[in-house]
């Protein structure tokens, strides 16, 4: 994600400035409705899911962490090379960057094999790939999606808000949804968009985040979620916002022109920080190494977005169902989510439990790490009576991802993007969904909730013992005024009495830009 909330103020203000001669879109005509296929079971992924799946696993899912970019790479990418019936993707953001060709040029080849293909991406931050996902759509086996898409279709980022200033509500509410499933027998899901960040492959910043592979029943209910998104009256077929100007021989060779020839394979270490092999390996194998719990998919309705009240969009939501979980805590609930801001609800939930004995320990961006500042703010203005009440706060600094033993970050700086919840020590969440505002009644999200002290357990062993060597860890002082706490190698720490890494001028800044984007956008 790439200053949401920032760029919502410049695109407030430019459509306030242009309300007249703005686009719109032709009206919708329904496609066909088409689910997830089921007649699966012969191929060599579901003949693999079976022989993963031990003896007594009856209504258990197979489970695995991918909390390392490279590995959730390579994940995605050898599921699609194995695929044989079909490949259902939906993603907030896939960008035109060398690991979106990577895995375009994957469900490409996949389609030539006679696999069907259903890409659904949210329209967002399609500014300049009209062309690429409308030659995609141009395959046999293949159709592109586009959930609530802009009327305006020309031009930048902004250039493209400022066209579609008559439909601000259609802007705003997002599909934010991110999910992989091949064969309708193992998925990827978690918090990764596709684009180099969110797989270590950035130059300048990379995202710390989380996946999980799952095979079994909850990869049933991804396929159910996945299909009413897909039958949604909020999505359209491509060629009805973009209709094709080539004929499908030359766009498909257009396509191949954009993504261009397959670069060397990424690089993937021997194992991953939970000392697993590589997926690509382990299909080669014939076995994945799996931990089998009850899982449940959470996912929101896509009609949320549509919905007049802001608490009829929170009824029944992601959001809803995970602090609910949190309701459940006896002795420790850990929030890590890149983008927190609790308000009213989530202050009086989570200082319920504090005040109950619970210990809440939340790790979130600093102002120096975060890619919204605006939402670093919306925080700030609930983290000095999260401190009073007794939260455990940690806050990322951006030049300690090497502490996180999740990859090598170089000269990167390190930035949260994953969205995970623990209760106590037996249930976790792993998804899509921020704990802020945006998530709870604007976007919609998905996640899984696995209810297993083996897998918690195995989470946990990404947490160094020393705790969260990769962040800033704050306090109040004597006075009553914030201060960061950076680790140190010899096990000390150095205190920052101002926000690190941060200059004034820009907080000043962040401040007054603040003041024209209010909370329930955050």
């Amino acid at each position: 994600m790439t200053n949401t909330r920032s760029l919502l103020l410049a695109c407030v203000l430019a459509c306030m400035a242009w309300l007249s001669g703005c686009a719109s879109l032709p009206a919708r005509q329904p496609p066909p409705a088409a689910y997830a296929l089921s007649d699966v079971d012969a191929t060599a992924l579901a003949r693999l899911a079976a022989a993963s799946t031990p003896a007594g696993s009856t209504g258990k899912s197979g489970l695995r962490m991918l909390p390392e970019g490279p590995f959730s790479l390579d994940a995605r990418l050898s599921l699609a090379a194995a695929a044989q019936k079909s490949l259902d993707l939906q993603y907030y953001q896939l960008q035109s960057d060398s690991v979106g060709f990577r895995l375009l040029r994957a469900v490409r080849d996949a389609a030539a094999r006679g696999v069907r293909v259903r890409l659904l991406v949210d329209d967002f931050y399609t500014a300049g790939q009209d062309e690429l996902f409308g030659a995609l759509d141009a395959y046999p086996n293949v159709e592109v999606r586009l959930f609530n898409p802009l009327p305006e279709r020309k031009g930048s980022f902004l250039g493209r808000f400022i066209g579609s200033a008559s439909a601000f509500s259609r802007i705003n509410h997002r599909m934010h949804n991110k999910l992989f499933i091949a064969d309708n027998s193992i998925s990827v899901a978690g918090g990764r968009n596709i684009g180099d960040e969110y797989f270590m492959q950035s130059e300048t910043a990379n995202f710390i985040d989380a996946d999980v592979l799952a095979t079994g029943p909850v990869v049933r209910e991804q396929s159910a979620a996945f299909d009413l998104y897909w039958n949604s009256a909020h999505v359209w077929p491509i060629a009805q916002v973009v209709p094709p100007y080539l004929a499908p021989e030359r766009a498909r060779e257009r396509f191949d022109e954009i993504v261009g020839a397959p670069p060397p394979d990424i690089a993937v270490r021997s194992q991953d920080a939970l000392g697993k092999t590589a997926v690509r390996q382990q299909l080669a194998e014939g076995r994945l190494d799996l931990m089998f719990a009850k899982a449940t998919v959470l996912v929101d309705d896509p009609d949320k977005i549509t919905r007049t009240h802001a608490d009829e969009r929170l009824a029944g939501s992601v959001t809803l169902r995970v602090m609910e979980l949190m309701d459940s805590a006896r002795s420790q609930v850990l929030i890590i989510s890149p983008y927190f801001i609790p308000g009213r609800i989530g202050m009086q939930r989570l200082g319920r439990a504090v005040g109950n004995g619970v210990k809440v320990t939340i790790y979130t961006n600093s102002l120096s790490s975060t890619d919204e500042p605006l939402v670093y703010l919306g925080y700030a203005r609930y983290r000095d009576d999260l401190l009073k009440l007794g939260f455990e706060i940690y806050e990322v600094a951006p030049h300690l991802g090497s502490a996180t033993h999740l990859g090598a970050f170089g000269s990167s700086i390190s930035r949260l993007h994953a969205k995970i919840s623990v209760v106590d020590d037996d249930r976790i969440f792993v998804g899509s969904m921020n704990l802020d505002s945006r998530s709870a009644r604007i976007n919609t999200e998905i996640g899984l909730v696995v209810e297993s002290a083996e897998v918690v357990r195995e989470f946990k062993r990404l947490i160094p013992a020393r705790g969260f060597q990769s962040a800033y860890r704050l306090r109040l002082s004597d006075s009553g005024r914030v201060e960061w706490l950076e680790p140190r190698e010899d096990g000390g720490f150095t205190v920052h009495t101002d926000n690190p890494g941060t200059s004034w001028m820009a907080e000043i800044w962040n401040w007054l830009s603040s003041l024209f984007v209010g909370e329930e956008q955050l």
